[in-house]
């Protein structure tokens, strides 16, 4: 048996993060010594280790937790796992896109930049219009007194 310390040391993490897994109930909650410490198996550090894993990953708590109940039934089709992995994988390439996205707008940002003062720069002024950051360099036209 492993107490609590050793176990986050283990798998790399917080005790917070152990307890709050048992709080949420993706761990199962933890015999007591006499002394009340919290004590682990194995197999805890195992299945803290899986959910390690899946939130390196990005899986969601709820997909986590539907996963390590997948496991529990090693016998049954893997389906509604490729199905997670699946769904997790589409937010992923979504995120990529948005990601690719924000870069490009990030590169024309500095691109367009003059090197000149604060007020004519195009970096201060895409953030300050939103509206415009998105749209060709049509940059905006002051107003005559």
């Amino acid at each position: 048996m492993y107490t609590i310390g050793h176990v986050a040391r283990a798998a790399s993490c917080k005790v917070q993060t152990i307890r709050y897994y048992e709080q949420i109930g993706l761990l199962p909650v933890a015999p007591r010594s006499e002394g009340n410490r919290r004590l682990y198996a194995q197999a805890d550090i195992d299945r803290l280790m899986f959910i390690r894993h899946a939130r390196e990953l990005g899986f969601a708590l709820d997909a986590i937790r539907d996963l390590l109940s997948l496991s529990d039934d090693p016998n049954q089709p893997c389906v509604a796992a490729d199905a997670i992995a699946r769904r997790q994988l589409d937010e992923v390439e979504r995120r990529i896109a948005r990601l690719g996205s924000l870069k490009t707008e990030l590169m024309r940002m500095i691109d367009q930049c003059r090197g000149g003062r604060i007020s004519d720069c195009r970096v201060i002024e895409v953030l300050s219009n939103h509206a415009h950051c998105m749209a060709d360099d049509h940059r905006p036209t002051e107003a005559k007194p």
